[in-house]
């Protein structure tokens, strides 16, 4: 009687296994998603502060736009405005990924800056 008790709990076990391993997929495949949404993120803010003190600089829109393609990835729009004598640079970008490509997102960054004269 107490070799069938141990088939029976050993059944289950493999069936809790069975239950709990698809859920921590899931989870593993969230935590690593949200991870690479951060990861894209934190590339289009460096990707807009570089542009951001390009453009200060008085460095054309061209150049501008190629550090941040750069930085940011060929797929990003980049967007410069001025006025005021400020200068402020956008990047917008997809999110592509084996999960969060799924959802179809948008990030974006920007930073502004005091255009500087010569001197």
């Amino acid at each position: 009687m107490a070799e069938g008790g141990r088939r029976s709990e050993r059944g289950a076990v493999t069936a809790e296994v069975a239950v709990a391993l698809p859920a921590l997929v899931v989870l593993l495949a969230l935590v690593l998603g949200t991870a690479h949404l951060g990861t894209v993120q934190l590339r289009l803010e460096e990707a807009a502060r570089a542009g951001a003190r390009e453009a200060m600089r008085g460095e054309g829109a061209a150049s501008v736009r190629g550090t941040v393609e750069r930085l940011a990835g060929q797929d990003a729009s980049v967007e410069v405005t001025s006025g005021a004598g400020w200068t402020t640079v956008e990047v917008r970008s997809g999110v592509e990924g084996p999960v969060v490509g799924l959802l179809d997102l948008q990030l974006s960054a920007s930073a502004s800056g005091k255009v500087e004269h010569g001197g």
